[in-house]
């Protein structure tokens, strides 16, 4: 089941923001529009987007514009993507062949600008500045979260502490705007708008440390991308950190010559390794700490189907595969 099936209620506002999207990604060049198509129809759960349309509803919401605003949440994650794929040389994002893959690293990061660019000129129509200023610090973050990544590529001594540093500007920040700015359409009180706030925050964090395991428990069937792809680029995530602090010293060595080299060459080695000190079980035990942390920040709002929905996803996203 897809996470917008959760909820009756929610698929048709679901499906408007689909057709929003896709009635919005028109441009006089027609390379523009035909990979706006390409990367928006390439599967993804448009779990950011969902989070606004939950967080709205959450807060009692009863007018349309979180329909524009969860197509601008969306907008702003594939200009990330776009970026992303063209930073790391990504050759395969959920399944399928990158856009940088098919028509190369410029028409991807122009392309990308336009999204961006895109994703404003709706805020504009929206007209709340409140919002305006969330998601423009929210951008200003997750830009300066990629840097921090980059900075960090191939650096064995990274601490978790930076680690989570990272995860939190590239991958948590947006799905806080999200719920956040939902909370804020509705006009709803500062203490529900902290509560999504917070909500967000801590499920984006659960959701990356996942997606960082999956990094070396997973088949690339499952994932869409290929499996060690985070090593292969000398990223030190949490699973390689837990490892690195807990392992024999010759484990250590390895791990450290893994990182600072890139590429897979080691990655069986790792594996076994990460396996041995139960780094993956260390995680996903954070993973969890943050899921409950995201549906504790709940309490604080009236309880409904799409509370329950929220917490449905909070525990849902500790337990994916892909």
């Amino acid at each position: 089941m897809q996470p917008h099936q959760l909820n009756p209620i929610i698929e048709p506002q679901f499906d408007a923001v689909t057709d929003f999207i896709l009635n919005h990604l028109g441009s006089n060049v027609p390379l523009v529009e035909k990979m706006g198509h390409y990367i928006v129809e390439s599967g993804g759960k448009r779990l950011r987007p969902l989070l606004v349309l939950l967080s709205a509803n959450a807060c009692q919401y009863s007018g349309s514009n979180h329909i524009q605003l969860a197509a601008v949440i969306e907008f702003i994650h594939t200009a990330t993507l776009l970026h992303d794929d063209v930073v790391d040389n990504s050759e395969l994002r959920r399944g399928n062949a990158t856009a940088n893959a098919k028509w190369g690293n410029a028409p991807s990061v122009l392309v990308g600008d336009f999204l961006y660019s895109r994703a404003f000129q709706i805020m504009v129509e929206i007209g709340r500045m409140e919002i305006m200023q969330v998601i423009s610090h929210a951008t200003t973050i997750i830009a300066e979260g990629e840097v921090l990544q980059l900075l960090n590529q191939r650096n064995p001594d990274i601490t978790e502490d930076a680690y989570m540093q990272v995860i939190l500007g590239k991958t948590a920040m947006l799905f806080e705007a999200a719920t956040e700015c939902g909370a804020i359409l509705a006009e709803a009180s500062s203490e529900s708008q902290e509560a999504m706030r917070l909500y967000g925050r801590h499920l984006g964090i659960a959701f990356q440390v996942i997606d960082d395991v999956m990094d070396y428990q997973s088949s690339s069937e499952e994932m869409g991308k290929n499996v060690g792809d985070d090593l292969a680029e000398g990223k030190a995530t949490l699973p390689l950190i837990y490892a690195m602090r807990t392992g024999t010293q010759d484990e250590r060595d390895v791990l450290r010559q893994a990182i600072r080299k890139g590429g897979i060459e080691h990655l069986q080695s790792v594996l076994d390794i990460v396996a041995r000190t139960q780094a993956i079980d260390y995680a996903l035990e954070q993973a969890r700490h943050q899921s409950d942390l995201a549906i504790a920040a709940l309490d604080a709002i009236p309880n409904s189907s799409f509370k329950d929905t929220l917490i449905t996803l909070a525990k849902m996203a500790t337990q994916r595969k892909h």
